[in-house]
């Protein structure tokens, strides 16, 4: 029967749809778990598809070059996705225009916060200097935050990972931890949000608020752009 099944997974295998048939497919069982345990933040969807997946990926034995080239499509939606979060941000800019300059002070010095931490901590722990520029831009959505790594002599791979871990953490953790300190407005936790954790703290935005996550893809668009620009700068300062 072992035999049977193995020639069934290495027919499968050659077949470039069966990594996106799996990836839509952990996130459906993911979502699924995320409903049923009342969209509690623990249960994200993200963070359950990835371990889903690593699980097959380690059982199967496939690298994660041949994942990602049958499941690239999902990397490429990622462009569109992003964009069509001026949608409902739309909705949301002529009623909150008066908080034009608090979102600002607020952006810059999150997207500062969030680099000169990556790297200070990433310095203090003894990570090496490419280590070190793969952590900057974690904060950032991913393609923009592995185009920034790429740039100033960080590992793109790596960075991705981290962007990863840095939005389920956000995801996890962000709105409990606003509310703890006194935050109850959805549209100063939607930009935090997007600001820290960028698409996946924005989609968790979505589930608390249509304003928290529209306010949420703000941050986010809005911390990208800070980052390239910022994080360059930054780096001269705190280089060894």
């Amino acid at each position: 029967m072992s035999a049977r099944l193995a020639d069934v997974w290495v027919y499968l295998a050659q077949s470039p749809l069966l990594w996106l048939a799996l990836t839509v497919a952990a996130y459906g069982v993911a979502d699924l778990v995320h409903r049923r345990l009342g969209r509690a933040a623990v249960a994200n969807q993200v963070l359950i598809a990835v371990l889903l997946l690593l699980l097959v990926l380690t059982v199967s034995d496939t690298r994660y070059a041949t994942y990602f080239e049958g499941a690239q499509f999902v990397h490429f939606l990622l462009g569109p996705a992003t964009v069509a979060l001026a949608v409902p941000l739309q909705r949301q800019l002529r009623r909150e225009r008066a908080r034009a300059l608090p979102l600002t002070v607020a952006l810059l010095a999150g997207s500062a916060t969030a680099v000169v931490t990556a790297v200070l901590t990433a310095r203090l722990l003894g990570a090496s200097w490419p280590t070190v520029l793969s952590l900057a831009p974690k904060s950032a959505t991913t393609p923009v935050a592995m185009g920034i790594a790429e740039k100033v002599g960080g590992l793109p791979s790596l960075t991705a990972a981290l962007v990863i871990l840095t939005g389920i953490s956000g995801a996890i953790l962000g709105t409990g931890l606003l509310r703890r300190i006194g935050v109850r407005d959805p549209v100063a936790t939607g930009f935090a949000l997007g600001v820290t954790s960028h698409g996946i703290g924005t989609a968790r935005a979505f589930q608390v608020d249509e304003r928290a996550g529209a306010f949420s893809g703000l941050g986010m668009g809005l911390n990208a752009l800070v980052t390239a620009l910022l994080l360059p700068l930054l780096l001269r300062l705190l280089s060894p």
